[in-house]
């Protein structure tokens, strides 16, 4: 099964907080880091692949090979491959990190990289998957799965934040615990309840 994510900012200590752009209230890095990954496996088979959509961790050390060990290590605990697609604050040192020590998982290497995005299909639908936000113009069939922009959303039905923070989850039936990965039947709830608000407001 494929899964969706993005923003997940492990180790990132200046976020923790309740704030309007990406609120994360712990009381540390490791209890973020530790209720994503518990979230994370709670969801998704060793079996499944989760597109991240950058935003991977920012976490920095001296030396810089410290940290690109550190999210390693909470990476190689998230079960499914990884689709990893860079985002801002994603360097390339890290992806050559993740790409020299990448093993195989169930018969599959556990990360693939992506430096702009990737596009799949799903049920005669097209999802194009970047981390920044696209400007799609109009387009039939086609959504912008995206990150970046944490507690906020794109004022456009065809694009969808499926951060860890985004507020597209309110067209949920049923909210997901912080940092699970989003179904492609949860995705395809945020399209149509965003497709639904945007009608309602003509």
């Amino acid at each position: 099964m494929q899964f969706f994510t993005s923003d997940t900012h492990f180790f990132h200590k200046d976020l923790l907080g309740d704030s309007d752009f990406a609120p994360r209230p712990f009381a540390s890095v490791d209890e973020m880091n530790q209720t994503i990954i518990d979230n994370w496996n709670a969801r998704v088979a060793e079996t499944d692949t989760v597109y991240h959509l950058g935003d991977i961790a920012l976490y920095f050390t001296k030396p810089a090979i410290k940290s690109d060990e550190a999210v390693f290590n909470v990476l190689s605990q998230l079960n499914g491959h990884l689709e990893l697609i860079k985002g801002n604050h994603d360097s390339r040192a890290l992806f050559k990190y993740l790409a020299a020590h990448n093993f195989s998982d169930h018969g599959q290497p556990k990360f693939a990289f992506h430096d702009v995005g990737a596009l799949i299909k799903y049920d005669h639908r097209q999802y194009y998957l970047t981390h920044y936000p696209m400007m799609l113009g109009i387009v039939n069939q086609i959504i912008n799965l995206h990150g970046h922009i944490h507690h906020y959303a794109v004022p456009v039905k065809e694009n969808i934040n499926v951060g860890v923070d985004t507020p597209e989850q309110r067209y949920l039936t049923t909210s997901v615990p912080f940092g699970t990965p989003f179904s492609p039947t949860e995705i395809e709830q945020m399209v149509t309840g965003k497709a639904q608000e945007f009608r309602e407001k003509q």
